[in-house]
């Protein structure tokens, strides 16, 4: 009767183990991917909230740079909205960018036109 060696049973409990090792790694990193592809959602949604109020009021803003807090849910978020003009008068071109709060990394950008009302 042949049985297994330790040898042998050490060799296998490695390979398991690395395997496992393996798993956990990839299971860890797509948890955290899930966290940020969360957060950059919540930040386009904030970017278009933001261009869909200006177009709501009516609004014609002033050409410049404005911060403001935009939170979607638990997400502490700060939009940056940035009015510039346009070849043609009527229209005021505005580029909303989304951070989180403290930090650099822009989550989202969008660009809206928005015309003058008379």
């Amino acid at each position: 009767m042949r049985g297994f060696t330790l040898i042998e049973v050490l060799v296998a409990l490695a390979i398991v183990a690395v395997a496992l090792l393996a798993a956990i790694r990839a299971a860890g990193s797509m948890a955290q991917t899930n966290a940020e592809l969360k957060l950059r959602l919540l930040a386009q949604l904030s970017a278009d909230n933001r261009i869909a109020e200006l177009r709501a009021a009516g609004a014609f803003p002033p050409i410049g740079t404005r911060t403001s807090a935009c939170p979607q849910g638990a997400a502490r978020l700060e939009c940056v909205e940035d009015v510039k003009s346009t070849p043609n008068p009527l229209f005021r071109r505005v580029e909303v960018r989304v951070f989180a709060v403290g930090e650099r990394e822009v989550l989202a950008e969008l660009v809206g036109i928005l015309p003058q009302r008379r």
